[in-house]
């Protein structure tokens, strides 16, 4: 995770020495690093990070990190940052084209889902994750790194094939958003180098550029003082060392050596406004941005201190923006502000919202005069002690699970020091030293931030981005300015703090009682059966120290109710959550909650009922009365119902603008026959039907009563420290009878080919979407063959759709065998690409269906498939979410949980002839949908 607070490598010690050793620190000197890493530099200027980490076992995290980027990019090379990256999988000095991905692929790295890499104005960063069973693939992995930074032969051949699919992948970010960023980039750099420097590039320079100049931006940038090599995970760091030293150690700076510079962005000379419209925008929004400041070193504790306050500031003040968006009228659906990073090097305090009904000017006024309001008046004790609580218990859960934090949370930290200089002390003095100094920060100094940070009369940039659909009238800049004048002119008065209660409950519930118990010892279970009928399914676990989850479910979902009650049953716990709790409103709970963290809620699905939850291990009796409370109580709040209403309504307001969801609706409404028991893209009118009292009659038709429900609790907790809390707060619900098998009302997919284009959007971009579904019986080891099947056909995709054809950039199929309502498959293929390339596309996917019917997958890729889900089920064995998950459908499906310590068994049994055989079952070539997307026809 990001650590946002950052504390003096020796501090823990110290503090323990003596009491008043942070007086001798001074804000002024320099954060040392921690001493989980290793931070060293070659001679030729290359970095390095290195840390021995075991979570998760067996596998190391390696990361490229180049400081180099588009803004770098010459005229001539606008986009080619990102086609280098590009090149980087496709030929190097030990590896020949495809020979990297075939490797990686075949030790369990998935390609996108672990490889990876990106690029951005500033930098490069080349993502790498290798499993550590086999003593080689260490050595490999590294060989790869120096590879990418210093050996990619860039041949001609594999340039030129590079072309289209990078083209694919600038096609696919075409739309409304970036139609609008290219209006409103140039206004927010303020005529800054980066505004002409977006990492995708100019399409006439992909098209059309000289091999050899993208070679020079390979030979200007890759070099190794602006480098980095991050390695975290199950390594000796001696040896990493010597590795980093064999693999980099020879590597030079060219000479001559062009300046790394960092390209300026300008102080505002007066505030601008910039309007931004496209008819396929999805929604309407203003922002406010704040005069932009250069980034001030991060290393010193003064610049820790600042920080600090920082956050506290922006917590209060986003609490309050959220306090508005409750009203029954809002000004905004939704707002916040925050201090945010432009580039490396420049940051700017800003403030934005997302626009109701009545447009802009309410949500302008809104979040000048909240802006305004802190500035004049700053916030209460009461607001500040709230936001040091919820800043004390993030650090408190961040320092529990020192042990138990993901490798990835390391490196990713150690990116961000090499590029944008945080400071990495490592959590235990992170936490020592925030333990003794919030509780110095005084409301005055947060006051006098606010002050500083929203400065009077300064120059902003005021920013308005939406649909020209005409539903709402577009503001002119003139009346952006002169509306955020009004604002700032206009009396504000301080802000009213309410009493709020400090607890949800009053006094608990009279308990009920544990009537049966029963362990499983090979899977660390313990099942109780409590008084009422519910059961819960417990498994305490060591893979974290500061988390538990919680899930329920049972069969119902809205098909329990008629088809009337359609609208009102989909949206009901999501209007009961929107209204509160135990007589509390959403952000009074979050008041009464300030230094916990917990939360829970119920819901109802397609065809079942579900609970699901979260807490720290010291706040688990809190989660448990939120689930009390959400079966036993339902707070009616109209004003909230109208602000959720309200929100919703504009929210699907522009959703039918996006040519996505057009395709996305033509294609559920042929597969399902337009039947409303689907779910669609929402519409406004879907609104129109809503009733508050008749969807929290229908919640509470559901969940009246627990009966049926069988709770699983996984996480860092004692058995018999939860018994009792489970009995105080689950065996006490009430449990009358309720109907609980699965309602079939007879939603069927279309049967025989049926083909459907779909026009909408206006840029040249398609989709292609191939379903294939019908009844089959279901099992979980049928369900793995379809998986199997699955996920050889996507590296056929990769290989050939992608690779060898260039017609895709990405494409992927996915499916899965369902159990309810009634025994079926599912299965489909979604292929974006170019309108010309529609027919090969679709030719070139039937093609690898009728090759895998034929000839099923080869050995390579089976063994693939099959090494990634071993890699994948080892890390996941070690994570909460993944029992909860497992154990939970066992009982939905009437499954033995064993079968979790069975799955690599299960994996080996899988052969080629299985995937061959449902391929033949599934892929049937006369009974699919076929929905395919153009361009509109003008």
């Amino acid at each position: 995770m990001k650590r946002t607070f950052l504390a003096t490598a020796c501090f823990a010690l110290l503090l323990a020495q003596a009491p008043g050793a942070l007086a001798d620190i001074r804000l002024s000197d320099t954060i040392p690093i921690g001493p989980q890493v290793k931070v060293g530099k070659l001679p030729n200027g290359l970095t390095y990070y290195i840390q021995k980490n075991g979570r998760p076992e067996k596998k190391l995290e390696l990361r490229l990190v180049v400081k180099a980027g588009s803004i770098l990019e010459d005229d001539d090379q606008q986009g080619l940052a990102h086609f280098l990256e590009h090149l980087a999988f496709n030929g190097s000095a030990h590896f020949k084209p495809h020979e990297l991905t075939d490797y990686l692929q075949s030790i369990g790295v998935k390609i996108g889902a672990d490889l990876n890499a990106t690029t951005s104005f500033d930098e490069t960063v080349y993502m790498l994750p290798i499993p550590t069973d086999k003593p080689d693939n260490i050595d490999k992995g590294f060989q790869v790194l120096e590879d990418w930074a210093h050996g990619l032969t860039l041949a001609d051949a594999d340039i030129e094939k590079e072309r289209a699919i990078v083209l694919e992948e600038a096609r696919l970010g075409k739309g409304a958003g970036e139609r609008m960023n290219k209006i409103v980039m140039p206004k927010m750099f303020n005529g800054s180098r980066y505004a002409q420097r977006l990492p995708i590039g100019q399409e006439a320079v992909i098209k059309t550029f000289k091999p050899d100049v993208v070679r020079r931006f390979y030979r200007d940038w890759y070099r190794p003082d602006l480098m980095a090599v991050v390695i975290v995970g199950d390594i000796e760091p001696a040896r990493a060392e010597q590795l980093v030293k064999a693999h980099f150690g020879a590597m030079k700076n060219p000479s001559p050596e062009r300046p790394r510079s960092y390209a300026p962005i300008s102080a505002r000379a007066a505030t601008e406004a910039v309007v931004a419209t496209d008819k396929e925008a999805s929604g309407n929004a203003v922002m406010i941005r704040y005069p932009v400041r250069e980034a001030r070193e991060r290393s010193t504790f003064g610049a820790y201190r600042e920080k600090l306050v920082d956050l506290l500031f922006s917590s209060m003040l986003n609490q309050r923006l959220q306090e508005l968006s409750q009203q029954a009228n809002p000004p905004f659906i939704g707002g916040g502000s925050s201090l945010g990073k432009l580039t490396p090097r420049y940051k700017s305090y800003g403030a934005a919202a997302a626009l109701g009904k009545d447009g802009a000017a309410p949500a302008l006024a809104a979040l000048v005069q909240e802006n305004e309001r802190a500035r004049q008046f700053g916030f209460g004790e009461a607001e500040l002690e709230r936001s040091k609580k919820n800043f004390m218990r993030m650090m408190e859960r961040q320092y529990n699970e020192r042990d138990k934090t993901n490798s990835i949370s390391y490196v990713n930290e150690y990116t961000r020091n090499f590029l944008e200089r945080e400071e990495i002390p490592g959590i235990e003095n992170e936490y020592a030293y925030a333990r003794e100094l919030v509780p110095g920060i005084t409301l005055a100094e947060v006051n006098r931030y606010a002050r500083a940070t929203i400065p009077s009369n300064s120059a902003r940039l005021v920013v308005y981005t939406g649909s020209s659909n005409g539903a709402t009238p577009t503001p002119s800049p003139a009346e952006l300015l002169a509306w955020v004048d009004a604002a700032a002119k206009a009396k504000v008065t301080a802000h009213e703090e309410k009493q709020v209660a400090s607890s949800l409950m009053a006094k608990a519930p009279a308990p009920g009682a544990i009537v049966a118990e029963t362990a499983d010892k090979a899977l660390g279970l313990t099942t109780l059966t409590l008084s009422n009928g519910v059961k819960v399914i417990l498994k305490p676990t060591d893979f974290n120290n500061d988390q538990v989850f919680l899930s329920a479910s049972r069969p119902g979902g809205l098909t329990q109710f008629a088809e009337k009650d359609i609208v009102n049953a989909r949206y009901a716990s999501a209007i009961v959550d929107s209204m509160g709790l135990n007589g509390l409103s959403p952000l009074d709970v979050q008041k009464a909650l300030a230094g916990k963290v917990a939360g829970a809620g119920l819901a109802i699905g397609q065809y079942i009922d579900s609970v699901g939850g979260s807490a720290g291990s010291s706040d688990i009796e809190l989660m448990l009365q939120m689930v009390h409370l959400r079966f036993t109580t339902v707070r009616r709040d109209e004003d909230l119902y109208k602000s959720y209403l309200g929100k919703h309504v504009e929210a699907a307001r522009n959703v039918m603008a996006q040519p996505a969801a057009v395709f996305s609706d033509a294609l559920i409404g042929t597969m399902y026959k337009d039947s409303p028991w689907v779910a669609r893209p929402p519409r406004p009118a879907d609104f129109s039907n809503l009733d508050m009292d008749r969807a929290i009659a229908l919640y509470k038709e559901r969940f009246a009563s627990a009966r049926g429900m069988t709770f699983v609790l996984v996480g860092s907790f004692d058995v018999e420290k939860v018994k009792p809390l489970v009995a105080t707060y689950l065996a006490s619900l009430p449990t009358p009878d309720l109907p609980l098998a699965v309602r079939d009302v007879g939603v069927r997919p279309v049967r025989g080919v049926v083909k459907r284009e779909v026009f909408s959007g206006t840029e040249q971009k398609s989709q292609v979407a191939i379903n294939f579904s019908g009844p089959a019986p279901f099992s979980p080891d049928e369900q793995m063959r379809v998986q199997a099947l699955i996920d050889v056909m996507n590296l056929r995709i990769n290989d050939i759709l992608r690779e060898k054809l260039t017609l895709i950039y990405s494409g992927r199929m996915s499916g899965s065998l369902e159990k309810v309502p009634y025994e079926h498959y599912a299965i489909g293929m979604s292929l974006p690409t170019g309108p010309a390339n529609v027919d090969k596309t679709i030719a070139a996917a039937f093609a690898e269906i009728a090759q895998m019917k034929e000839s099923g997958p080869s050995a390579a890729d089976l063994a693939k498939v099959k090494q990634n889900w071993i890699q994948v089920h080892r890390r996941a064995l070690r994570e909460n979410a993944y029992w909860l998950h497992e154990l939970q459908s066992a009982v939905m499906l009437g499954t033995d949980p064993a079968a979790i310590l069975a799955y690599e068994e299960k994996v080996a049994a899988i052969t080629a002839q299985d995937v061959q055989a449902a391929a033949a079952r599934y892929l049937d070539t006369n009974n699919y949908v076929q929905v395919v997307l153009y361009p509109e026809k003008k």
